[in-house]
């Protein structure tokens, strides 16, 4: 392998590794990540070849791009863009223009250190499972690259200073960047396998020191690029378009499930609820200053106040939202905001309360939110009280809507007694008589209500919500419109439901009185479930990933005060309960342990016997092609005649070899070729024929090549005496 081609592609790799954490990060939008990782793949080619850059015209292109990325970064900042933004992106383009016009050791060391830098912004932006392999990656190229390019160093740092090598000429560095014989294979496994150790002592001081704040030095920033999509609005001329995003939204754990857990499970996670309908659009018609959520215990408690003996605990962890709305699954009696541990933060503050319902939260980074939900054992509803002032809000209907959509609600619902038997039945019907379509051509008309009831009878769930909240309104049950999901699919390694942006949802809370708000859904049951764009194989890889990426925010992004206090109480508790700390996990860890033994004997093993088969090898080699004394004396000796024929002008190139280059000589009638072809037939007879030489042979092959060599001299000097003027 080529020391020069090993170092640029190891010193590549660590650049790459650094511009991709910060691009996985997530902190930059699509365009910008494109340009960057376009930008960074024609660095990569670019650096590959290295003849571009002595081209005259781009002896300054590093210096003319660096002046045009700073211009534009400049100019961004002029018209309000976010600066940290700025600066991530600056730091990224600064990497991908200096690989692309690197030239010598000391540029790359400047990959180096810019490359260790995004690695460790990379940790305060994201930090996300993408990261982590960036981060492996690092551990396991950056030894390589640091020696390579400290050997590098040494290298033009000599030619630079003048030196030479035994035979007297400079040092030719590159020679020795093309030479296969400084880095082999054990080279790079010895220097790669120091990322074992160093990986150790990480995970130490991982431990031992955990994550306390970063994310403060961000805190309240807004980023559109990070955010999933929710919108707190209803509007029945938009398709939801998140109904076909198959991008995570959160990860649900529920308790008490059955074996095996149902593949999907429907949920109904609240989000918000939307009270003013005019006809077309749905919105909150009060919208007031939100104000911090009664806290008891570090729980805020709802109207139905949790049990916390027997309400079963469902624990969420939600992606980054906009806005930044709390779900809350149906029955909900409680929440409890699972702080990631930063100091000097109030989180009694965390939670705010708005109106119908909706709970929002204060987020303290981009990485969303992790919550526990308590949910009544008794089914009671998390929404209980109607004041008398406010019912009329929630009976309201657009003053033109049409008399037939009142008439309908009466067909339907005439013979039904109570408030909750009327709900049932138009849930019933439009379950029941009417077909699911993401395309309604419903959407368009003036009245897209009733041309959904009576025309088309066809929409997706928002149509069916708004259908059943009007219709009981008009016969005076009080009802609202909610937001949020359905629901999701089980994740097998993870042990949770995938919640995608897919899954949002549209339904209707109907206030019973004496019971509270209950939840309807009026969409039929088979396209409101929870949808799986994916099967087979790839919905496996999906689920692995996804359960790697939860494991990884979990133990080792969330890791923080309380799990390590925690980890502490663990290993304390089983070394005074049994004497061990890997007690209990019986013969999972002796198996564990097994296989790592195994593994390390064998790798052993395989080495002491590479390392037994290679001196064989070269004892055998040593046996049948030691280079007697006689050989040394030859090559010495033809070195120094090497050295003369470059001194008087008829220098042999390296790639050349001895004989060929004699025998050029002859070819081309030089006055010494006769001389020089003898010598040489000398120095290969010695050096592969076997043929012995003495002092005295010594003696007058270096006589021979000083008389050559005076020789020379004065032909050159009488022929320069003899050149006209």
């Amino acid at each position: 392998m080529r020391f020069g081609l090993v170092h640029r592609i190891m010193t590549d790799a660590l650049a790459a590794l650094g511009v991709i954490a910060l691009v996985l990060s997530g902190q930059f939008n699509r365009w910008v990540s494109g340009i960057l990782v376009a930008g960074l793949i024609i660095a990569l080619i670019l650096s590959l070849k290295e003849n571009w850059q002595r081209h005259p015209a781009l002896r300054h292109a590093d210096t003319v791009a660096l002046l045009i990325v700073l211009g534009v970064q400049a100019t961004r900042v002029l018209f309000d863009a976010n600066v940290l933004d700025v600066l991530v992106e600056f730091a990224a383009a600064l990497q991908i223009i200096r690989l692309a016009t690197r030239k010598g050791a000391a540029h790359d060391q400047q990959v180096i250190v810019l490359a260790l830098l995004h690695l460790i912004a990379g940790t305060v932006l994201g930090g996300g499972l993408g990261y982590g392999l960036c981060f492996l990656g690092v551990l396991v190229v950056a030894p390589s690259a640091l020696v390579l390019s400290h050997l590098r160093r040494e290298v033009e740092g000599n030619y630079r200073q003048g030196a030479r090598d035994r035979t007297g000429l400079p040092v030719d560095v590159p020679r020795i960047l093309r030479s296969r014989r400084v880095v082999g294979k054990t080279f790079l496994a010895v220097t790669c396998l120091l990322s074992i150790p160093i990986l150790l002592f990480t995970a130490v001081l991982f431990v031992i020191f955990p994550r306390v704040g970063l994310s403060l030095l961000f805190f309240s920033r807004g980023h559109a690029g990070r955010m999933i999509g929710f919108s707190n609005r209803v509007d029945l001329g938009e398709v939801g378009v998140l109904r076909s995003d198959p991008a995570l939204a959160m990860r649900v754990e529920v308790p008490n499930l059955p074996d095996p857990p149902p593949s999907r499970l429907t949920l109904h996670l609240r989000g918000t609820a939307l009270d003013a309908y005019d006809g077309r659009t749905w919105i909150q018609s009060e919208t007031g200053a939100k104000r911090p959520a009664d806290l008891e215990q570090g729980i805020v408690p709802f109207e139905n106040n949790p049990d916390l003996r027997v309400d079963p605990l469902i624990r969420i962890d939600l992606e980054p939202i906009d806005p930044p709305v709390i779900f809350l699954p149906q029955n909900a009696s409680g929440v409890r905001v699972r702080p990631r541990g930063q100091i000097g933060t109030d989180f009694t503050s965390l939670v705010y309360k708005g109106s119908e319902g909706e709970y929002r939260y204060q987020p303290l980074d981009e990485r969303g939110l992790k919550y526990e939900v308590y949910v009544s054992n008794k089914g009671i509803v998390s929404f209980r009280e109607l004041p008398p002032q406010e019912r009329a809000r929630y009976l309201a209907v657009p003053g033109d809507l049409p008399q037939r959509v009142r008439d309908l609600a009466k067909e339907w619902a005439e013979k039904q007694p109570t408030p909750l038997a009327k709900a049932l039945e138009i849930e019933k019907r439009l379950r029941t008589g009417f077909v699911y379509d993401l395309a309604s051509p419903s959407g368009k008309d003036k009245q897209p209500l009733e041309h959904f009831l009576f025309e088309s009878k066809r929409g997706h769930c928002e149509f069916y919500s708004t259908a059943m909240a009007v219709m009981l309104r008009t016969l005076d049950v009080p009802t609202r419109n909610v937001t949020g999901f359905i629901g999701g699919t089980w994740n097998r390694f993870g042990k949770f439901y995938a919640v995608r942006n897919g899954d949002a949802h549209s339904w209707v809370e109907v206030y019973i009185d004496g019971d509270g708000w209950r939840t309807f859904d009026p969409t039929p049951p088979a396209d409101a479930a929870p949808k799986s764009e994916l099967t087979g194989a790839w919905a496996q890889i999906r689920d692995f990933l996804e359960a790697t990426s939860q494991r990884w925010d979990r133990h080792v992004v969330g890791y923080d005060l309380s799990q390590q206090a925690s980890l502490w109480r663990e290993m304390s508790r089983r070394r005074q309960a049994t004497g061990s700390l890997f007690a209990g996990r019986g013969s999972a860890w002796r198996a564990g342990l097994g296989v790592l033994g195994a593994v390390v004997a064998g790798g052993a093993f395989y080495f002491w016997y590479k390392r037994r088969k290679q001196r064989v090898t070269e004892q055998r080699g040593g046996e049948q092609e030691a280079r007697s004394a006689s050989a040394v004396m030859a090559t010495v000796l033809y070195e120094l005649l090497d050295t003369n024929m470059a001194a008087v002008g008829i220098p042999r190139s390296p790639g050349v070899p001895p004989l060929r280059h004699a025998r050029a000589l002859v070819v081309n009638d030089h006055p010494g070729a006769e001389e020089i072809l003898d010598l040489t037939h000398i120095y290969l007879a010695a050096r592969f024929g076997g043929l012995s030489l003495t002092e005295e042979d010594k003696k007058d092959f270096e006589q021979r090549v000083k008389l050559f060599r005076q020789l020379e001299e004065r032909r050159l000097k009488q022929a320069a005496k003899e050149k006209p003027s």
